[in-house]
């Protein structure tokens, strides 16, 4: 498992070198993702027995990170049109169905799947089209998952201590302590990127570090809800997609919001 798991690590590390200096490869590669991260995610619940529009969604959840790569940003009329457009539509989809039970549930976990994957994710088209994009871009991607390397490492090593044994009983505290030192190293390393005091850099690394664990356990707790062990396995020794995205999903939006209001 551990081989397998540092060859994906290798091959998803030469990926992101193949596209990174491209913007729009590397929007188009957040698309892909995204796509892929959805249909996992609405096959989790349909193994869990709830019905969900899972290709109106997937499609929904396309059209949101495209528009940001065609520089159609949402304004606050036209979110609400948006979100107002998503949600007849799935209502009147619930006409043509034999039965009322589960409409509520149908709709909103699609609604979620949207906002949690597609919309969430969408951040690091954002992040990448903004001036010195790329290595803001980096930057994320240092913080977020050397936090994810240093909490495997130490937590499989040392790890004594369960952190949240219903959600993940493989997590520890001693693993979240080390996934967090190296966030901190991580955001450290990307001061030439960032270009902000190592004081600055260790509090945004130990927030955005919090943070990415924090989008790994919510995965973990929905997994769990679902009974599957990944997403996905797309990755050996990873997972799938979702498995690989997790701690990225709450990290980008604070991360975009972060650059805007202080580093602009």
């Amino acid at each position: 498992m551990l081989i397998k798991r540092i060859i994906s690590s290798i091959l998803l590390i030469l990926f992101v070198a193949g596209i990174v200096f491209v913007k729009e490869l590397s929007g188009l590669a957040v698309i892909a993702f995204i796509v892929v991260g959805l249909y996992e995610f609405f096959t989790m619940l349909e193994k869990k027995g709830i019905m969900v529009y899972k290709y109106f969604g997937i499609g929904i959840g396309a059209i949101i990170p495209i528009s940001i790569m065609q520089g159609f940003e949402l304004t606050k009329n036209w979110e609400l049109l948006f979100i107002l457009l998503a949600v007849l539509s799935l209502i009147l989809m619930q006409f043509n169905r034999r039965q009322n039970s589960g409409t509520i549930v149908e709709i909103s976990t699609t609604l979620f799947g949207v906002l949690y994957i597609s919309w969430f994710f969408s951040f690091m088209i954002k992040v990448r089209y903004l001036e010195r994009g790329m290595g803001f871009f980096l930057a994320i991607l240092l913080i977020a998952k050397l936090g994810d390397i240093g909490a495997y490492l130490i937590g499989s090593r040392f790890g004594r201590t369960p952190l949240f044994p219903r959600i993940s009983p493989k997590k520890s505290v001693e693993g979240a302590i080390g996934g967090l030192c190296f966030s901190i190293g991580g955001a450290l390393i990307s001061r030439p990127f960032l270009q902000v005091p190592a004081w600055q850099l260790a509090l945004l690394g130990l927030i955005l570090g919090i943070l990415a664990q924090a989008g790994d356990l919510s995965e973990s707790l929905m997994k769990r809800d679902c009974e599957v062990k990944d997403s996905g396995n797309i990755f050996p020794g990873m997972g799938g997609v979702l498995d690989v995205i997790d701690s990225l999903l709450f990290v980008a939006p604070v991360f975009y919001f972060y650059v805007n209001s202080i580093l602009r």
